[in-house]
């Protein structure tokens, strides 16, 4: 039987069935409580089943990333800017110390 209060953002273990799990929604005023399980799948729980289950609170996983199966580049903030690496344009000429050839028009 839980005493744990759902939290969002907290993560929890079914002592049961041994899943992990992560509140990511909580609603009081209607009483469900949404969960997020590492493989990404999502649940919702009443108030009721989530005092009948036996839960104990748990770090975050090394890997709850792993759901959402972000790549390393999907997982950058998109409000970051981004700074191409572009070459300077004169670097692609050649020097060409010819200057002496110049005629001064004096």
């Amino acid at each position: 039987m839980s005493r744990l209060k759902p939290a969002v953002g907290n993560w929890y273990q079914n002592l049961d069935e041994g899943t992990i799990f992560e509140i990511v929604a909580y609603d009081a005023d209607d009483g469900t409580i949404e969960i997020q399980y590492l493989d990404g799948e999502v649940e919702e729980y009443d108030e009721d089943l989530w005092q009948e289950i036996t839960l104990a609170k748990v770090a975050p996983p090394e890997d709850w990333r792993a759901g959402y199966e972000l790549s390393r580049e999907d997982a950058l903030d998109p409000d970051d800017p981004i700074h191409p690496q572009y070459a300077d344009a004169l670097d692609q000429f050649e020097s060409d110390d010819s200057s002496d050839d110049w005629e001064d028009d004096d």
